[in-house]
C-alpha cells in the first residue's frame, strides 16, 4: 500500500521526526513506526489529522490505498470460496437421495464429504474477511466517495449482524431441506 510511504514523505518533507509527528496528532512515536512501516493502519479520525497536518486532501493522502482496497473488498479468492461453497452444498443436496438408494447407507458419506469441503470454503471465506479487515476498509472507501460513514458504522452492529447471519443461514438451510426431498421424492424414496 501506499499510504505507509506518503506518511513517511510528508513527515520528513515536513521535518517532522516520528516523534513529532506523533505529538502533534496525539499518538505514540511506536503508532506512527507502524504506520510507516505498514503493521498498521490510520483509522478515519488521524487520516483527517494527516490531511490537515500535511495540507494534502484524503484523496492525495490515500488514493493509491483506496484502489487497493477496492480490490480486497471484491477479492476474487473471497469469489471462489463462495462459489466452491454454494456449489458443493448443492451438489450434496441434490446427490442425497439418489445415494442413499443406490449405496444405501454408505451412500451418506458421499453428500457429507461434500458437506465438508462447503465448511472449509466457509472457513477460507471468514479468514480472508479477518485478514483483510473488510469492514474497515469499507468505511474508508465510504468515506472517500462521499458517503456517510456512520451509516456503514450502524450497518456493523452485533444485534444487526446476528440477525442477518441468522436469517441467511435460516433461509439456506431451508432451500437446502427443499432440495434434499426434492431428490428423495424423484429417487422415490418418499
Amino acid at each position: 500500500m501506499n499510504l505507509s510511504k506518503q506518511i513517511k514523505r510528508l513527515r520528513e518533507a515536513a521535518g517532522f521526526s516520528q516523534e513529532e509527528l506523533a505529538e502533534k496528532i496525539y499518538v505514540s512515536r511506536q503508532t506512527i513506526s507502524n504506520w510507516e512501516n505498514e503493521r498498521s493502519y490510520p483509522d478515519i479520525h488521524n487520516l483527517l489529522l494527516l490531511s490537515v497536518l500535511f495540507d494534502v486532501t484524503l484523496d492525495e493522502l490515500v488514493k493509491g490505498d483506496v484502489e487497493t482496497m477496492k480490490k480486497i473488498i471484491g477479492n476474487d479468492e473471497m469469489n471462489k470460496y463462495s462459489w466452491i461453497m454454494v456449489g458443493t452444498i448443492g451438489a450434496a443436496a441434490v446427490v442425497f437421495g439418489p445415494a442413499w438408494k443406490i449405496l444405501g447407507n454408505k451412500g451418506l458419506w458421499i453428500p457429507f464429504i461434500l458437506w465438508l469441503i462447503c465448511m472449509w470454503a466457509a472457513f477460507k471465506i471468514e479468514k480472508i474477511k479477518k485478514d483483510n479487515d473488510v469492514k474497515t476498509y469499507k468505511e474508508i472507501v465510504a468515506y472517500m466517495e462521499g458517503e456517510d460513514v456512520s451509516e456503514i458504522r450502524k450497518e456493523r452492529s452485533f444485534k444487526k449482524d446476528i440477525l442477518i447471519k441468522t436469517l441467511t443461514v435460516s433461509i439456506f438451510t431451508i432451500v437446502v431441506v427443499a432440495i434434499v426431498l426434492l431428490s428423495l421424492w424423484f429417487s422415490g424414496m418418499l
